[in-house]
């Protein structure tokens, strides 16, 4: 699997990653027709090779035109929507920029709609995204990882004042993900940057079994002395198999919830995107019964489902975990019985077939017919065997 790995131990901005990605290979004269695409006027991208630090770079200068309006999420949406540029770009530019919203309203406390974008919704950082996925499409990329990520320390100057860093958007993108700072000064990590690498990354640590095809080095705007202000990327092929994906398991202790609430949660929790969600009981500490929750989640719903357990339950704490999950190919197809129509799943297994009739409908048919649920069952696994039988 076709694997880019962000190494951000000097934080990373939407400039150094489309500087890294170009250093890496991406030709910037097919790069720069596809960011035409956008229909956006006015702007222009410099692209040269800088040193930082004894580093060899490449720097990315995005020069737009002084804007005297700030854009909401739809007017951004209707940018790319509106654009030539492929499905695939535009649903993962869109899924970037929801986070955004989501963590900018978050801050504000206001609604998705209501945010209108400061610096990350000005014509730069909007190349900056859609142009790092226009990027990602054309170098293959199935997979991405990060490292620990570098936030920076001090104050950064933002529109509303004077912040620490990280700044307040950028701490709520990076909920779940594991940072550090150290004596460097400066805000590292960009709101757009960790927009990007937070919605995309399905793991954060140390690199992957890796074998790397290329490196390349994004440069910042800022020189340090003695301090590469680069963020390196590396890119090459991980052994996972063709049916694994890398999810994230969210954990938490609780043992002071009413159960009504644990089921409401649950329902919550399949509502907003979690592929499971279970309870496991467990003997906490002062001998107290109590669950242990578990949410299976892909990377880009993390912050949406801690916010559901900081909101909905009782718990103060989440355990974050990667990890990866193997699967069976699987077909769905509707079956014709004597009760009535039957949706099924169906597992492939090299030439077995593990074949799961749908339970509402099931359920549905049985209640219809006042019969019991095997009956229903039975029916669907005759008109099954029927069909493999005619097929042969």
């Amino acid at each position: 699997m076709r694997t880019l790995y962000f190494d951000c131990f000097a934080g990373a901005s939407g400039n150094m990653i489309l500087g890294a990605l170009i250093d890496a290979g991406l030709g910037a004269e097919h790069l720069l027709p596809e960011i035409k695409k956008l229909g956006l006027d006015g702007y222009e991208i410099d692209i040269s090779k800088v040193d930082r630090s004894g580093i060899s770079s490449t720097h990315v200068d995005v020069r737009v035109p002084h804007e005297h309006k700030h854009r909401h999420l739809h007017h951004i949406e209707k940018i790319i929507d509106d654009s030539a540029l492929t499905k695939s770009v535009k649903d993962r530019s869109k899924k970037i920029f929801l986070r955004l919203a989501e963590a900018e309203a978050k801050v504000h406390g206001t609604d998705i709609a209501k945010v209108h974008f400061h610096e990350v919704g000005a014509m730069d950082a909007i190349i900056d995204v859609v142009g790092a996925c226009i990027g990602f499409e054309m170098l293959g990329i199935e997979r991405f990882a990060c490292s620990k990520i570098h936030v920076g320390s001090g104050f950064a100057e933002m529109e509303h004042g004077k912040f620490p860093v990280p700044p307040p958007a950028v701490a709520g993108l990076l909920q779940g993900v594991p940072i550090y700072s150290t004596e460097i000064q400066g805000e590292l990590m960009t709101p757009t940057g960790a927009a990007i690498i937070s919605t995309l990354s399905a793991t954060y640590g140390e690199i992957p079994q890796l074998t790397v095809e290329t490196t390349g080095y994004g440069a910042g705007t800022r020189t340090y002395e003695s301090f590469p202000n680069v963020l390196r990327v590396m890119i090459g092929e991980t052994a996972a198999h063709s049916n694994s994906e890398s999810l994230l398991q969210l954990e938490t202790n609780i043992d002071d919830s009413p159960p009504q609430d644990l089921g409401y949660f649950m329902d919550r929790a399949f509502e907003i995107g979690a592929l499971d969600c279970w309870f496991t009981s467990i003997q906490m500490k002062k001998n107290r019964p109590a669950v242990k929750i578990s949410l299976l989640i892909r990377a880009e719903d993390r912050v949406k489902c801690l916010d559901l357990l900081y909101s909905e339950t009782t718990t103060i704490g989440v355990r974050v975990m990667s990890v990866d999950r193997h699967f069976l190919e699987r077909e769905e197809g509707e079956l014709e019985t004597e009760f009535g129509n039957v949706r099924v799943k169906v597992a492939l297994h090299g030439n077995n077939k593990k074949v799961t009739p749908e339970y509402d409908d099931v359920k549905k048919l049985a209640t219809e017919h006042k019969v019991s649920l095997r009956k229903i069952r039975g029916a669907a696994m005759r008109a099954f065997a029927a069909t493999e039988r005619a097929k042969s």
